[in-house]
């Protein structure tokens, strides 16, 4: 279904907002941008609804972009970029064990360091300031 704003807040189900911090296990909605034509003259056709569990995410070797891959609840799967993902807000299902949810954060957190870190030592290896 598509709607022309993106006004969800998430519901009975979809209860706490996660967006900037979805972890591997997260059940979330949020509403993404769609568009029509083509590429290069693409046209805006509103917001669709997206519902899935967080399956897999990664790091980008050069930029550190955070990526995520959610098995849909209407099949299949979808890769997409933590920016996308978090740009019109995300809403997660509570966990069962919420213990659980936190050592899956603390570890994402402690990858997302790491892969910024060698990063780091890539670009002054390469004699890139910043």
């Amino acid at each position: 279904m598509t709607y022309q704003t993106s006004d969800f807040r998430g519901d009975k189900d979809y209860s706490i907002e996660c967006t900037g911090d979805c972890v591997v296990g997260d059940e979330v909605a949020f509403d993404r941008a769609t568009f029509s034509g083509s590429f290069r003259s693409a046209k805006f056709a509103g917001f669709e609804r997206v519902e899935g569990k967080i399956i897999r995410d990664s790091y980008g070797r050069d930029k550190q972009q955070h990526t995520f891959t959610i098995l849909l609840n209407v099949g299949g799967e979808m890769r997409i970029k933590g920016r996308n993902l978090y740009d019109n807000g995300t809403w997660r299902k509570p966990w069962t064990d919420e213990a659980t949810r936190k050592a899956a954060q603390e570890e994402k957190h402690e990858r997302g360091d790491a892969a910024r870190k060698a990063r780091d030592r890539r670009r002054e290896d390469d004699g890139y300031f910043f």
